[in-house]
């Protein structure tokens, strides 16, 4: 339950009214969807005025050029790219087969039922550790954690009587701000991996061959408790009680569950339990592939094993309870779900031109290097240079969102300087992934940043972008604080990064 007003401190009130002014100064910005219209607007613009400026790559002295879409090819460009930058919108497709499942899901009622299960039988002071905790672990899917953790935490705080919008936050800053911990090796491991061993062959290619996908297991590991606890003390001390009591709608119904739910959710956690057995037969037989399990066709196909895992069980709690007697209920449960997203289809829109013209323009590109170049001009070194690194790769993260997409262009320039410097490549990548993880949440241009305002729109129709930044600048300060504790620890007794993966080149 949030905290009566009084019992709040001074500094936090302090904190809640800075929060507050961010909010009024972001929500006064047009709604998402005509904000990234104008931006694209303004990329087209911007692409004009600099058209020509270019920028070296001095690892392979390829030349970037901005392009001008004022141009006749760039105009060319956006009548004939307008309805593939829309598909081709990275979350789009993500975000809707995902969310057919889920919807189908909470439409039959299996979400709120087991939400009433989980809430008479798990501690509630446990529940949001356990939200962040599994945003932190949800990067071994990849980007599903976006879309499937924070409306579920949304839905759970609700039933608890909490503000749902605080739940919705924990669990986006646990998938957002841990990307760069996991105990587990993800994808992004093996991804950066590749990248920071080819920029490392320019200066050693001997040592290059060394680095390997655990270059950063140990700090990445030791960080999951860390954003767990921040996120938690976060969540429950700031972000809780700065949003009060929840009055947008009627509360979950928590009481005790029904003999015919029972037997739904029965049936349905039989056909889970089914799903996923078959899921990790398949996992590991028929779409293994033959090369890493992490680039095996199962794995590149977790949003649909998603959208199977939740779809098998809604289905059948939702004929057990006589919510779905024929294909037409089907149909019609389906259909409302995919009403609910029309703002979020809408907003794809816009947004996708905007993304497909910044990467068509290398505007993103020449921003990277110029900051690089900044660096290296400095004569920088120690905790300066490490803290002016981290800071160009934050500012770096508000022009370009793909994680993969800023280490293939910063990876060249700065693995290099930081060897020339005495740093290891591992260790620069490993400042590259907490720079990146912890300003993920409150860049507008991430692409799931659209797809957390939409979910958070179910709730409150005037979320804005400034809402949602000023709900995630908490976190974003307690990360970065909590990592660079941790990293000056982690550097002042020597440890490795990971197994064989020292600190100092």
């Amino acid at each position: 339950m949030p905290e009566n007003k009084d019992s709040i401190s001074r500094p936090r009130k302090f904190l809640f009214r800075i929060l507050d002014g961010i909010e009024w100064i972001g929500n006064k910005l047009p709604s998402p969807l005509l904000l990234f219209a104008i931006l694209a607007l303004i990329v087209i613009v911007i692409s004009g005025i600099f058209s020509g400026v270019s920028v070296t790559n001095p690892t392979t002295s390829e030349v970037v050029e901005v392009k001008n879409l004022l141009s006749v090819s760039g105009l060319e460009y956006i009548f004939s790219s307008a309805v593939d930058n829309f598909i081709g919108f990275a979350p789009l497709g993500a975000v809707l087969v995902t969310m057919l499942g889920i919807g189908l899901a909470e439409q039959t009622g299996l979400i709120h039922s087991t939400l009433r299960g989980v809430v008479f039988s798990v501690p509630n002071r446990l529940l949001t550790a356990a939200l962040v905790f599994a945003g932190v672990m949800s990067s071994l899917a990849v980007n599903a954690g976006y879309v499937v953790l924070p409306p579920l935490g949304a839905v759970l705080f609700l039933g608890l009587g909490r503000h749902p919008l605080a739940g919705l936050a924990a669990a986006f800053a646990g998938v957002s701000g841990g990307f760069g911990a996991n105990l587990a090796l993800t994808s992004t491991d093996a991804i950066l991996q590749e990248l920071t061993a080819e920029a490392a062959q320019t200066i050693d290619p001997a040592y290059a061959e060394t680095i390997t996908v655990t270059m950063n297991y140990f700090f990445a590991a030791a960080s999951v408790l860390l954003i767990t606890f921040i996120g938690t003390i976060v969540t429950d001390k700031i972000v809780g009680p700065r949003l009060g009591k929840y009055s947008g709608g009627a509360q979950e119904d928590l009481e005790k569950l029904t003999s015919q739910e029972k037997r739904g959710m029965r049936f349905a956690g039989i056909g889970f339990i089914v799903t996923f057995a078959v899921m990790v037969y398949l996992s590991l037989g028929p779409l293994r592939g033959d090369g890493a399990y992490i680039d095996s066709p199962f794995f590149n196909a977790l949003v649909f094993v998603i959208f199977i895992l939740f779809f098998v069980p809604g289905l059948i709690y939702g004929i057990v309870s006589k919510e779905i007697r024929n294909d037409k209920d089907l149909t019609t449960l389906l259909g409302k779900t995919m009403a609910s997203m029309s703002g979020y289809i809408a907003l794809a829109f816009t947004a996708g031109q905007f993304i497909a013209y910044f990467r068509e323009t290398n505007l993103g590109t020449v921003i990277a290097f110029n900051g690089a170049e900044f660096l290296q001009d400095t004569g920088f070194d120690g905790i300066n240079l490490i803290l002016t690194f981290m800071g160009i790769t934050m500012i770096v993260n508000f022009f370009i969102g793909s994680s993969s997409a800023k280490w293939t262009i910063l990876a060249p320039v700065f693995v290099p300087i930081m060897m020339n410097l005495n740093y290891s490549p591992e260790f620069t990548t490993l400042l590259y992934r907490i720079s990146d993880s912890v300003t993920n949440m409150i860049t507008p241009l991430l692409l799931y940043f659209p797809v957390i305002i939409a979910f958070a729109q179910r709730y409150d129709k005037k979320v804005g972008i400034g809402t949602l930044i000023a709900m995630m600048i908490p976190y974003s300060i307690a990360f970065l604080a909590g990592w660079l504790v941790l990293l000056l620890i982690w550097v002042l007794l020597g440890i490795p990064v990971g197994p064989g993966a020292p600190i100092y080149y």
